[in-house]
């Protein structure tokens, strides 16, 4: 089962005498998971947390990396993200499946899905074009998890009045992704400025003393701004895959 939707798409079809229990329970416990050797994939992740297992690409070669996609797409997995993939693997992983490569966060989608739902509104905010590759990680995770995501690209401190341009978006949005290097201070503009969860996702770009990144993340982490959480340094799959949680959450509330 790809996710929860599936399951309920089942259950009902049970329920309306379109497939038999025992149908249904044979889908329901197939193997959770299949051992390839090198790694075990996990196909009830999407159950247990609402979606599919993601490919961390870095330290896999390609050929392991094409081997959990085939595992994964046989069994009706579809939107299978790789992350921190490299355009070398990408283009070996790329000639085994459907592969959507983006070089700038280096990110892959394999086998992705034309239905996938557009649900509720998270926003994602850069303080400079330097963080686009992080930004671009997280609003694609986001969006491949089946949300509405707006680009608010650019609007650091350094020209506030480009962020306030954008309130309106800002407002409407039930969790912003704030991406900044240097001193990370735009996580915190936002964070006073929306009534919304803030998630503060802290770059490596600046320079020397920005120390790769630390001194926007314990900048972020100091912020005086309520309702403001922190992932790591250039963790933009992280910041997207719980914005999703939070976004899709909200909506069952509605």
């Amino acid at each position: 089962m790809d996710n929860k939707r599936d399951i309920l798409t089942l259950l009902r079809a049970v329920a309306s005498g379109e497939a038999t229990p025992e149908d249904a329970l044979l889908e329901l416990k197939e193997a959770p998971f299949e051992d390839l050797g090198y790694a075990k994939v996990d196909f009830h992740r999407a159950v247990r947390q609402g979606s599919a297992e993601v490919i961390y690409g870095a330290g896999k070669t390609p050929e392991q990396i094409s081997g959990i996609v085939a595992a994964m797409h046989g069994r009706g997995c579809g939107n299978i993200l790789i992350t921190r993939l490299s355009p070398e693997a990408a283009r070996l992983v790329g000639e085994s499946c459907e592969l959507e490569y983006h070089a700038g966060p280096r990110l892959g989608i394999a086998w992705r899905r034309a239905d996938t739902p557009a649900l509720g509104h998270i926003v994602v905010a850069t303080g400079g074009t330097s963080d686009l590759p992080v930004a671009e990680e997280a609003a694609l995770t986001a969006e491949v998890m089946g949300n509405r995501i707006s680009r608010v690209y650019d609007v650091g401190v350094a020209g506030l009045h480009r962020l306030l341009a954008r309130l309106d978006t800002l407002m409407s949005a039930r969790c912003v992704i704030a991406v900044a290097g240097m001193e990370g201070a735009l996580a915190s503009v936002v964070g006073g400025l929306v009534d919304c969860p803030v998630l503060a996702v802290p770059t490596s770009v600046g320079y020397g003393a920005s120390f790769g990144g630390l001194s926007a993340l314990l900048a972020m982490l100091n912020s005086c701004a309520s309702g403001s959480a922190v992932v790591n340094i250039d963790n933009g799959f992280g910041a997207g895959y719980l914005a999703s949680m939070i976004n899709q959450m909200e909506g069952l509330k509605e």
